[in-house]
């Protein structure tokens, strides 16, 4: 598959980087976030010159769809590389309450050298970053309190930078989701486009298929045979036809592999296919 034909770098992630860089003296603290899933993928790759030396929290979102054993191998990675990792799942107030937490701990000093100084605590500003479709928007919402940011199943939903207000003390620098302008990673494309970070109109969609076939039988296939009823064989078109069976997609005995495809896709961007992190760990990390 050539990356070219998922490239996806629309004008408004370089105006958003653009903007980010401005409005970088007024922020104290970065929530960066990453799909649990795709833990290395879903980083977005020259994010550190524009966010400099600001005190960071790594958000991984999506944890109750993420295979946990793999994805705490990137957490340890991280904690050891000087991140604060927080794994979050979107659904839980628990999780929430460890964000504020951690922020307010982040910022301890500065509020005390406040206080010190006679002033009341300061409105913690809060930029938020991350690539399209990882759960920004939800949890913006949820440390609202209430609905401020769009929420949508797929990418490119906020298409502006805004500053939305907490009921927790923080005010949330909202941004669009923003990729770097070359995926390079034949892979990391390929999981970027599997979980919607990048429009389905761009996609050769049975090029993402034939990449979750071979993922999930490689490394899930008691996944494959719960989700489908199928039974998994080595060979990938067998387990496409397997799925084509049981989803009413043969046409006169031929397999229909954009069908398959496309509730593949389907299925693990709604979450139906769940307990998968993309980004398998490697010992050279």
């Amino acid at each position: 598959m050539n990356n070219s034909q998922i490239q996806w770098y629309p004008g408004h992630m370089a105006k958003t980087k653009r903007e980010l860089k401005e409005r970088m003296n007024l922020i104290d603290c970065i929530y960066e976030i990453i799909d649990a899933r795709m833990p290395l993928s879903s980083k977005i790759k020259d994010i550190d010159d524009i966010l400099r030396d600001k005190p960071r929290i790594l958000i991984m979102t999506k944890k109750d769809l993420c295979d946990l054993d793999t994805t705490n191998k990137w957490v340890k990675k991280y904690e050891d590389d000087g991140y604060r990792v927080i794994l979050v799942d979107l659904n839980s107030n628990n999780d929430y309450k460890k964000i504020i937490e951690v922020t307010k701990e982040l910022m301890r000093n500065v509020q005390e050298k406040r206080k010190n100084q006679g002033l009341k605590e300061k409105e913690i500003k809060v930029g938020v970053v991350g690539v399209p479709n990882v759960g920004k928007s939800t949890l913006i919402n949820k440390l609202a309190g209430r609905k401020v940011a769009s929420v949508g199943n797929k990418p490119g939903v906020t298409k502006q930078v805004n500053w939305l207000k907490t009921n927790c003390g923080l005010l949330l620098l909202d941004t669009p989701g923003i990729l770097w302008p070359k995926i390079e990673d034949n892979e990391e494309a390929l999981n970027l486009a599997s979980t919607a970070t990048i429009k389905t109109e761009i996609l050769n969609m049975t090029d993402i298929g034939g990449y979750l076939v071979s993922f999930l039988k490689n490394y899930y296939p008691h996944i494959l045979e719960e989700r489908y009823k199928i039974e998994v064989s080595k060979d990938p078109n067998e387990v496409f036809a397997s799925i084509a069976k049981k989803i009413g997609a043969m046409s006169n005995g031929e397999t229909d592999y954009e069908k398959v495809s496309l509730r593949l896709y389907n299925d693990v961007v709604s979450g139906k296919i769940k307990g998968v992190t993309f980004d398998q760990w490697k010992p050279n990390y």
